[in-house]
């Protein structure tokens, strides 16, 4: 059986999750409008992406006896800037994904919790690999500066990845 203090923690990243689903939906319809549909359909897959550990945290504190709560979601932002500044805003997002992970994490330790605190290992995996993208699709963007035709390649290339997913950020299994 869980915990109060531990359903009501899981419940918050719940609603982490489905606000980041959001949010990366936002990101991608502003892409696709933009004409960037390669970056779209990667934003699209990311933000599925962010509803499955959504839906496994649910399920997770359902078999555990406790309540998962549908949260209330605010509304993320929707225009942007830039495809820069869209990456920008992935790592720092993602980052703020790990830093909760982790006090999860700390909290289960806490209180004694080891079967959410091994249930939890999936997501601090996980969270290293989507920082990693995260970072290694930025360092691209600088690769690239201004250059259009390298920009037009970095869509095309974006939009033929394979979805993230099951087992990593990367698509692999």
């Amino acid at each position: 059986m869980i915990s109060g203090k531990i359903e009501a923690a899981l419940n918050r990243q719940i609603d982490l999750e489905g606000f980041s689903s959001m949010y990366y939906l936002c990101m991608a319809s502003w892409c696709e409008v933009k004409g960037y549909n390669g970056i779209a359909q990667f934003l699209y897959n990311h933000s599925d992406e962010e509803r499955m550990h959504m839906l496994k945290l649910f399920r997770y504190i359902n078999d555990r006896g406790g309540h998962a709560i549908v949260p209330g979601l605010e509304s993320p932002p929707k225009d942007f800037q830039s495809i820069q500044e869209i990456f920008e805003i992935v790592h720092s997002h993602e980052v703020k994904v790990s830093n909760e992970i982790n006090a999860l994490v700390e909290l289960c330790m806490q209180e004694k919790d080891y079967t959410t605190h091994n249930f939890l290992q999936w997501y601090v995996t996980e969270q290293i690999e989507e920082e990693s993208l995260a970072r290694n699709i930025l360092d691209k963007l600088k690769l690239i500066g201004e250059d259009k035709g390298g920009m037009y390649l970095f869509d095309r290339d974006l939009g033929t990845m394979a979805a993230p997913g099951a087992g990593s950020a990367h698509g692999k299994k």
